[in-house]
């Protein structure tokens, strides 16, 4: 079946299962391999990404009701070849070992500051929950979501 999908401004057509994962679409399809394939369960948070702004489970969404959505991805963050505050911020804070959740994190980073630019620790912790660090760079995850938003 054809899906047109809006991925990060662009409009792409795909023939695929309309039962088929966003994930698969994303990463098999379309080129975009930010949001990896982590748990298998919807669990971990490694695949991220947002739908209208707000942060999804790519992995357990399927294809067919992202159809007609806003999708934006780690790769469409950036903006005239200038990384996103939340990216940098990351960055600079040192906030990535193996980053392999670091797209999800970003991702769930970006939707909160959207809408509270200024949160407290304890709404940053509430927000990030579902996104699992296994290397445990936490504290250095908090930093930079407080240095991207403002927050003290």
């Amino acid at each position: 079946m054809s899906i047109e999908l809006r991925v990060n401004g662009a409009t792409h057509r795909v023939e695929t299962d309309p039962q088929c994962s966003l994930l698969a679409v994303l990463r098999d399809d379309l080129g975009l391999t930010a949001a990896k394939y982590g748990c298998g369960e919807g669990a971990c948070g490694a695949r991220t990404v947002l739908l209208d702004g707000k942060p999804i489970r790519s992995c357990s969404t399927r294809v067919s009701v992202a159809a007609g959505h806003a999708i934006t991805t780690l790769e469409g963050l950036e903006s005239a070849g200038k990384l996103h505050p939340v990216q940098q911020a990351f960055i600079d804070a040192g906030a990535m070992q193996c980053g392999y959740c670091i797209s999800g994190m970003i991702m769930s980073s970006v939707a909160l500051l959207k809408t509270n630019p200024h949160p407290s620790d304890a709404e940053i912790i509430r927000a990030m929950d579902g996104n699992v660090c296994r290397c445990g760079t936490h504290p250095k995850i908090l930093a930079a979501i407080r240095a991207a938003g403002g927050a003290r």
